[in-house]
């Protein structure tokens, strides 16, 4: 997903100015927001009116992927995977948490980055993930990937 900017978060806010979130304005809103000093939980009128359900999935859609990032750095397209396990088989985690991965029959055990469930890969722990700690370099599992479903993107630290 592309990087997003204020205004184009503000077209999926209500955009009706009423202030409950605290700001002046929606705009002002879509600001704070995106710069993480406000929760699409203060916008009470996209949680509490059903004409903006769409525009609110929309939103916790853009905002998952961003609180993944801003740590890991780590953004994963399910849309984009044909369920391999490539990513499973060089996870340097995944592979210390089972022997079985390195045989690339997967595993069943908790404590791992990736596994492949209903014929995609889902990420399970990502606080496991070396990315999550000192090691930012880690790109094994983009490297890897062969559809691009598997996206690292520049975090600081």
């Amino acid at each position: 997903m592309p990087a997003m900017n204020a205004f184009q978060i503000y077209k999926l806010l209500p955009q009706t100015n009423c202030g409950k979130c605290g700001e002046a304005n929606c705009m002002a809103y879509a600001v704070q927001l995106l710069s993480g000093k406000k929760k699409l939980e203060d916008c009470t009128p996209l949680f509490q009116e059903p004409k903006y359900a769409d525009k609110l999935k929309q939103l916790q859609e853009i905002f998952t992927v961003t609180d993944e990032v801003k740590e890991t750095g780590l953004v994963f397209h399910e849309d984009k995977c044909t369920g391999c396990g490539n990513c499973v088989m060089v996870c340097p985690e995944d592979v210390a948490a089972s022997h079985l991965i390195a045989g690339g029959k997967g595993s069943r055990v908790e404590g791992v980055v990736f596994r492949v469930e209903n014929g995609k890969a889902k990420i399970i722990d990502l606080t496991k993930c070396r990315r999550m700690g000192t090691q930012k370099t880690c790109r094994v599992c983009e490297m890897y990937c062969g559809t691009g479903a598997i996206e690292i993107r520049s975090v600081g630290g």
